[in-house]
């Protein structure tokens, strides 16, 4: 199993991203990382450690595609940068799955000009996780589509089932809508039409959620356009932020609210834990004719180390054999 990691994507690159490298590389034996940028920027990241192992290479790349970069033009010109040089050599079969923290519009672009879409599927989608009271959902478009169809909402609809079935064993995982009320008939042009779509396809469609029962936990997946999608992660990371830095403000007032803080001081991790993206690492761009998974653009090395260790699943996955399967014989009128 060989993870190709972009090891100049993010913001805290390319240290954090190679000492998460080096962190998964000791915690799990059954797989191999290439590194893919500025091999003396590695290489004495690496030596300064004093780390060397046989499972972990270095592919030098020597441009980089910033945050400020046009992801179309970056894409086309910037050949030689880490990114465009992982994503053909999984095209070329030379790894398993392509994991960046960089420019998510680049990855987006890169992948689906180098890579292409799986045959059938409009959109390609970015996934996220959420927390909830039953475990973890699936979001789909977490931002990489604003604008979207009825059509497309139903393909994320079986892109998450499918992955949640194949990676993490759900059996018929429950696909629920984001919409503003349970209704049918709620929503605007988008939802009213996806909801018949979903309905009668052959996925465990469960109806609309509205964001207050989001953390509920009664649809695995949940699908939503971009726009929406990103709104409501980042509404759901803001709020997590305020929230536990209110419980630590109150925590720390007096010596009484700090003695309290001691006794619930393990459950209170568990569930700061739960809130913590760098639990989850990474997370699945779903639809293209590869593996690829973006991580945070602030990942520090644990997020890196929990993407590594997550991609591996999903490289061992039969994912993009079933979406292949699943959507061969899907008809779609208008593809853009």
């Amino acid at each position: 199993m060989i993870i190709l990691v972009d090891a100049m994507g993010g913001d805290n690159a390319p240290h954090a991203v190679v000492t998460g490298c080096m962190d998964a590389i000791i915690e799990q034996s059954d797989f191999e990382v290439i590194l893919i940028g500025d091999s003396q920027k590695i290489n004495n990241i690496l030596n300064e450690r004093g780390f060397s192992n046989d499972r972990l290479k270095v592919h030098h790349a020597p441009d980089v595609i910033s945050n400020e970069d046009s992801p179309v033009k970056a894409i086309k010109s910037k050949k030689e940068s880490s990114m465009v040089v992982g994503l053909n050599m999984i095209k070329k079969k030379e790894g398993d799955v392509f994991l960046s923290a960089g420019n998510t519009g680049a990855l987006m672009t890169g992948a689906m000009l180098i890579l292409g879409r799986i045959k059938g599927v409009v959109r390609p989608a970015l996934t996220t996780y959420l927390p909830s009271k039953k475990g973890l959902i699936v979001l789909m478009d977490a931002g990489a589509n604003t604008n979207c169809k009825p059509i497309n909402l139903l393909q994320y609809g079986f892109m998450g089932s499918i992955f949640l079935s194949e990676v993490f064993g759900i059996k018929k995982p429950k696909v629920g809508l984001l919409n503003v009320g349970t209704e049918e008939n709620k929503g605007n042009d988008l939802t009213k039409n996806a909801f018949p779509l979903l309905k009668s396809s052959d996925i465990n469609f469960v109806g609309n959620i509205e964001g207050r029962n989001v953390m509920d936990g009664d649809a695995d997946v949940l699908v939503c356009d971009g726009f929406v999608g990103n709104i409501l992660l980042k509404a759901l990371e803001g709020a997590a932020e305020f929230f536990v830095g209110s419980i630590k403000a109150i925590f720390l007032k007096n010596l009484l609210n700090k003695i309290a803080a001691l006794v619930i001081k393990g459950e209170f991790k568990k569930f700061m834990k739960e809130l913590d993206y760098t639990e989850y690492g990474g997370v699945p761009l779903l639809g293209v004719n590869g593996k690829v998974i973006k991580s945070h653009g602030s990942s520090n090395a644990k997020a890196i180390k929990n993407a590594v260790l997550k991609a591996i699943l999903y490289a061992k996955s039969n994912v993009l054999e079933q979406i292949r399967e699943e959507f061969k014989n899907m008809e779609v009128d208008d593809v853009e």
